[in-house]
């Protein structure tokens, strides 16, 4: 499924594939997850996208051929594709273990074609094994949603109360380790979706409600899935001292001016950009060890338009993904 022209519907479009290069793998696609950030793309709100593409990043695929320098995987192969797709590897930043941040990095699904497709071609080196527990459809979402959402939670720090704005595929997943490692979580969701604060109920919130409102006790922590900016100084505001708001996604809408008293207190605002290969295989270890259960809903790889819609207006509880 292509996409065009920013503003456009995916459209299906025959592809030929070139033989892998020395490092990429050749994948059928088993699953690829639909992430908020596949919208920002469809709408045109990243820069420099690359028109005509293929979205998609959260690819569960089986390796059908390798390049003749892959040795991390072989044929037949269960793998992963996540964001990260390559990095220059000599930048002040890949020099400093911050490859998330490469000036010449390139994104799967964004500059890269991604998993919207029933063959993708990836770099094996920046690809992750999978945990056995999970099936395809459960194990897309852990290559965004779960691994931005882990980047994140280390972001936040050793919080206890930690706040969740945007109860959806990301904050479900988080929730869960959150809760694993005895942290406390308080959701906040749309004003109005008791759905989705009865599902964050379900998952051990000890707290859910509109993000128009104060949880009722103060934050050590906050971390924003949802992409509006109107809700930074709103999590500020139900911060202690000292306290963190962390801003996930790839794109916000602009953040209004707050007083500052709101920051004063050495309360602090941050944001996450993309992930690093440690960043992921921390994750997998993690998902290994802990039993996520992934609340997923499956979409033919031809309702895509559809999913995303769904995904645009709330309408999904958990993660869409789409089974070519």
């Amino acid at each position: 499924m292509r996409l065009a022209a920013p503003g456009g519907s995916l459209i299906p479009e025959p592809l030929t594939l070139a033989a892998p290069r020395e490092q990429q793998i050749l994948l059928e696609v088993l699953a690829c997850g639909v992430c908020r950030t596949d919208l920002h793309l469809l709408e045109g709100e990243l820069p420099d996208i690359p028109y005509p593409i293929t979205p998609g990043h959260e690819i569960v695929g089986r390796v059908l051929a390798c390049g003749s320098d892959v040795t991390k995987f072989q044929v037949g192969a269960r793998v992963g594709v996540p964001w990260l797709g390559h990095t220059c590897g000599v930048c002040r930043y890949c020099r400093e273990g911050k490859e998330n941040l490469c000036e010449r990095a390139q994104f799967t699904g964004y500059t890269l074609d991604g998993g919207y497709a029933q063959h993708v071609l990836a770099d094996a080196r920046y690809c992750l094994a999978i945990p056995a527990r999970y099936s395809d459809a459960q194990a897309a979402p852990l290559l965004c949603a779960g691994l931005i959402g882990y980047r994140a939670y280390r972001a936040a720090g050793d919080a206890i109360n930690l706040g969740l704005y945007g109860f959806g595929a990301a904050a479900h997943l988080l929730a869960q380790v959150a809760r694993a490692e005895g942290r406390r979580v308080f959701a906040l969701t749309r004003p109005g979706d008791q759905a989705s604060q009865k599902f964050a109920l379900s998952l051990g919130a000890v707290w859910a409600g509109g993000s128009d409102e104060r949880p009722p006790e103060p934050l050590d922590a906050a971390i924003l899935f949802a992409a509006v900016g109107a809700l930074v100084p709103a999590a500020l505001a139900a911060l202690r001292k000292g306290g963190r708001v962390v801003c996930a996604g790839i794109h916000m809408s602009d953040i209004p001016s707050f007083p500052y008293s709101l920051l004063w207190g050495e309360r602090s605002v941050c944001s996450v950009a993309n992930l690093t290969r440690a960043d992921g295989e921390a994750f997998m270890d993690l998902a290994a060890r802990v039993p996520l259960e992934p609340s997923v809903e499956g979409f033919e790889l031809t309702a895509a338009n559809d999913a995303l819609r769904r995904l645009k207006h709330g309408q999904l509880t958990g993660a869409a993904v789409l089974i070519p």
